[in-house]
């Protein structure tokens, strides 16, 4: 009986029927990847209307998230506006002044979409133009589940997930339901009451 349920095991194993085998060479590689995982970076987001706390995902997305920061450490998004805000859609900001100038920025970017993380509601994800790798210092906030604008292939690469709201979702709910219309040199859908980002800081 033995020999057959040692058998039964082998053929289990080779053929992947036991997928979860927690050898020990299994185990002690879990924990050496649980102890390279560096801690996720916290931010806060001072607005005109309320604070915003956020996890930003350094291991999932490392290069969208030294890219925030290095714009949170230039204090670049002080003063800066939510710009674009859709009720059942998303709230988006980090690119223009209150007096609707777009501000320089830095570089595009990698776009990080195919990192298993999906857009869902209180997510941060890096705005973009239409080719996939041209995000530079706008994101925006999901208000509900876009799973949508997750990556599906390399010609629906998506918009990459870098963080998510740990406190002030009911700021965001506000938010979303301001009034919108057309303002400046900007087309529809900007708050006409000003929503502005009055600061980013790091908050670890």
């Amino acid at each position: 009986m033995n020999r057959l349920f040692m058998a039964a095991v082998t053929a289990a194993l080779l053929t992947g029927g036991i997928a979860n085998a927690q050898t020990p060479a299994n185990v002690e590689k879990q924990v050496a990847n649980e102890e390279a995982r560096k801690p996720n970076e916290r931010i806060l987001i001072e607005t005109s209307m309320g604070n915003i706390t956020v996890d930003l995902f350094v291991n999932e997305a490392p290069v969208s998230v030294a890219n925030f920061l290095s714009y949170v450490d230039d204090e670049f998004y002080d003063g800066t506006i939510f710009h674009r805000v859709i009720d059942g859609f998303m709230i988006q900001g980090g690119g223009f002044t209150e007096d609707l100038k777009r501000k320089k920025t830095g570089d595009p970017i990698q776009n990080e979409a195919n990192n298993g993380l999906s857009n869902k509601r209180g997510t941060l994800a890096m705005a973009r133009m239409n080719p996939p790798h041209t995000a530079t210092s706008q994101f925006f906030i999901n208000v509900i589940d876009n799973a949508f604008l997750d990556y599906f292939n390399e010609d629906k690469y998506g918009y990459c997930v870098f963080g998510e709201v740990t406190d002030g979702m009911d700021v965001v709910d506000k938010m979303k339901l301001v009034k919108t219309g057309r303002k400046g040199p900007l087309p529809s859908d900007v708050p006409l009451e000003t929503v502005t980002i009055i600061k980013v800081s790091r908050l670890d």
